[in-house]
């Protein structure tokens, strides 16, 4: 389900696995990682459901919490234009997450290797 990768000397795991929908399957990527030297945990857009964009829902909040508390950076890659486009909430955290970097929600794996 997370295939190790190094980049710039930054050990990333990127989720390969089912859509990540709740904060179990969050903490069972955790487990993954974990004792992997893995710093960015990195999912593909398209394996978060929509919920996880509504930020209404929480389950976003609730899984990248989760991440935090373990130490882990997340990196989220494809577009999110048909939910920013909707939800100024969705776009001003996105905004706020990639200015920080211990979020960073980016289009494309180039995007997310020139952040690091």
């Amino acid at each position: 389900m997370i295939r190790i990768e190094t980049v710039s000397g930054t050990t990333m795991g990127w989720y390969e696995g089912p859509p990540i929908a709740t904060e179990r399957d969050a903490i069972d990527v955790i487990g993954d990682c974990y004792g992997q030297d893995v710093e960015v945990v990195v999912f593909p857009a398209a394996l978060l459901p929509d919920d996880f964009f509504w930020l209404s829902t929480g389950l976003a909040g609730a899984v990248l919490q989760k991440f935090q508390n373990y130490g882990f950076r997340v990196g989220i890659v494809g577009d999110l234009s048909r939910f920013t486009a909707e939800s100024s909430s969705l776009r001003d955290f996105v905004y706020e997450s990639n200015k920080r970097g211990q979020m960073l929600f980016v289009p494309d794996r180039a995007t997310l290797e020139a952040r690091l």
